[in-house]
């Protein structure tokens, strides 16, 4: 029988075991296979990952950015060359299929391309003779030690919001993985370390929230990047900017699809099903509400039911399978608990994902989708982040009412319509009060080369990650103002 791994730090260009005499389990939630045992690391460890980076700084702030960025090219082959080592890892210890982990490397690499352009992304502006011998100019430089708090859904992809950006503008790094989920970064760690980056430029510290809070306090950690639920952020945010630190916090959502009667229903249904119960419905992007306007109500209805109905759930690492299991058994009764508090607030359980048989894999952490019918607006089921493969059905009777629905709720990450219509889609995207945007869109995801946004309580800070949001994000500006009178330099 193999031994379980107890995976180590790395820290100032070492791979190091942790200090610690606390362990959680890894499993993989499919089927309950032991996967590794993570740390619980020390306030100290986290102590010696930022005094490393404060001291690798020095030097690699002063490494010119072509030459940085040719370390991201390197990371950039090495993660193309383990892409589906890391994908299948992604499905392993996270549940998503295969499919899905493979998506999410690809939207990591091309943050790594983006970040690649920071010779050109980080420049600076200047005018000459604002007063008469007088030039001013703005120059970007890099703040220092910068840490991210990942969060699990998205292992591979979410610390790449952000890391290539930081080091490629001249900062270090210490990343957080989930102790949910840190397998995929260990080996992202391992890709580093061949790319041959100064040592302390980038670490890793497992652990949960004693290290999150040491990276809230530690003096030297400039920025704090954090993706999670709007409670978590909230408490990052509040605690980091009080202790001086840039903060940006991506927090929970509760997005609504809005469907008109003009829309083609077939492709609708299926981009909808995608957004509603790809990833099981872990994401900040998935669709949780589905507004039907008008005559659209029944057809979609009875359309979305099937459709959910027929989707093959299972292990992500086999053929054919469209949605794995949920992270953890506690997430699994979290979320069936939520289901019954929609059917006892009045809603009709169209289709009921609960307590399903899955074939061998009868330990996995499995709900089918599930599908909550007449939904009241007003409720706490219309208001609260599920984070599982659960959409919830509302009918209303125009489109100024579907986005009075959008406006009123506490989150703002995402709303999408679907239409035929240019004039109702011009109308949605500019009044809907949603960072993302979709019109005929299911999971309105950004391109790394823009900013990933979003709004109200679903976000807690002034820039995004990704493109040059990430830039401004990691730099700090300085204005020069220069004066050379005839008699210091030659007049011309």
């Amino acid at each position: 029988m193999n031994a379980i791994p107890i995976l180590p730090n790395y820290i100032n260009g070492h791979w190091c075991a942790s200090n610690t005499t606390e362990y959680l389990e890894v499993f993989n939630p499919a089927t309950a296979e032991l996967l590794a045992q993570v740390p619980l690391s020390t306030v100290s460890e986290l102590n010696q990952a930022a005094e490393a980076a404060a001291a690798a700084f020095i030097t690699w702030r002063r490494t010119p950015p072509t030459e940085r960025v040719q370390y991201l090219f390197k990371l950039k082959n090495l993660l193309e060359e383990h892409f589906q080592d890391l994908a299948r890892t992604i499905t392993q210890e996270c549940g998503k299929t295969l499919a899905e982990s493979q998506g999410e490397m690809r939207r990591a690499i091309e943050n790594v391309e983006v970040a690649c352009g920071i010779p050109m992304m980080m420049q600076g502006t200047n005018s000459e003779d604002i007063a008469k011998g007088i030039d001013e100019m703005m120059i970007r430089q890099p703040l220092g030690v910068a840490a991210v708090i990942c969060p699990f859904n998205f292992p591979g992809m979410i610390p790449f919001w952000f890391l290539p950006y930081a080091i490629a503008c001249g900062n270090t790094y210490i990343v957080k993985p989930s102790e949910k989920v840190p397998l995929t970064m260990q080996k992202i760690f391992q890709l580093l370390e061949k790319t041959g980056l100064p040592k302390g430029v980038v670490n890793l510290v497992n652990g949960a929230k004693e290290v999150v809070d040491a990276i809230l306090e530690h003096p030297k950690i400039r920025a704090i990047s954090f993706v999670g639920s709007t409670p978590v952020a909230k408490y990052i945010y509040s605690r980091g900017a009080a202790n001086g630190k840039r903060v940006q916090c991506q927090g929970g959502a509760k997005n609504p699809i809005i469907v008109l009667p003009d829309a083609d229903i077939e492709m609708t249904t299926r981009i909808a099903a995608d957004s509603a119960f790809g990833c099981a419905g872990q994401r900040c992007l998935a669709a949780s509400i589905a507004v039907t306007v008008g005559e659209a109500r029944h057809i979609f209805t009875e359309a979305i039911a099937e459709t959910a109905k027929k989707r093959v759930v299972g292990n992500g690492l086999d053929q054919g399978v469209e949605m794995g299991p949920v992270i953890t058994t506690q997430s699994k009764a979290r979320i069936e608990e939520l289901i019954q508090k929609g059917a006892d607030e009045g809603a009709n359980l169209l289709v009921d994902g609960r307590n399903p048989n899955i074939a061998n894999y009868k330990n996995g952490n499995f709900i089918r989708p599930t599908i909550l019918q007449n939904v009241e607006p007003a409720g706490e089921i219309a208001r609260t982040e599920i984070f599982g493969p659960v959409l919830s059905l509302i009918h209303l009777d125009s489109i100024d009412d579907a986005i009075a629905l959008v406006n009123s709720g506490q989150y703002g990450n995402m709303a999408c319509l679907f239409t035929s219509s240019g004039a109702a889609a011009r109308k949605f995207r500019y009044e809907a009060q949603a960072g993302n945007i979709g019109i005929n869109i299911g999971v309105a995801a950004p391109m790394a080369f823009f900013p990933f946004s979003g709004w109200k309580e679903s976000f807690f800070g002034d820039l995004h990650g990704q493109s040059n949001h990430a830039v401004e994000f990691f730099t700090q500006t300085k204005v020069i103002v220069e004066r050379w009178p005839s008699q210091w330099s030659r007049q011309f």
